[in-house]
């Protein structure tokens, strides 16, 4: 049985974390510069539907935005979703802590452009960032 065509609009949790894991492979092989470039200019690796990844290091710098490359360069340690979650505080404390994991929040939809609930796979990076991709549910 074939599942909904709608459900092929969205991205899944493994799907998120597949792209993790795709820029974790890059870092490796081709280092920050290339890899932080390539998620920010939207490379067919690293934009799927809804799933983008995002790149912090681990004082809530953005350091790669594969939605928003306004938001690099910027310190959003302080940044809250719709409910006031200190979102990049929880994230940085996901890779601190166990050094991945799922954190949920809510956030724009760039396809929809609806506030929507989001959980985002988040990972250490190199030992001095965070890569993370969301969902939205």
């Amino acid at each position: 049985m074939m599942p909904p065509a709608e459900s092929a609009e969205f991205g899944t949790r493994d799907e998120a974390i597949a792209m993790v894991k795709r820029v974790q492979e890059k870092f490796k092989k081709d280092g920050r510069d290339a890899t932080f470039e390539a998620i920010t200019e939207k490379a067919a690796e690293f934009h799927d539907r809804d799933l983008y990844p995002f790149v912090y290091d681990l004082e809530g710098v953005c350091v790669a935005h594969g939605s928003d490359a306004t938001s690099v360069g910027k310190n959003l340690i302080n940044l809250k979703d719709d409910n006031g979650k200190l979102l990049v505080q929880e994230l940085v404390a996901v890779a601190k802590g166990p050094g991945s994991g799922w954190v949920d929040f809510r956030w724009p939809n760039p396809i929809t452009k609806r506030i929507q609930d989001k959980s985002s796979y988040v990972e250490l990076l190199g030992g001095t960032y965070l890569v993370g991709v969301g969902i939205y549910k």
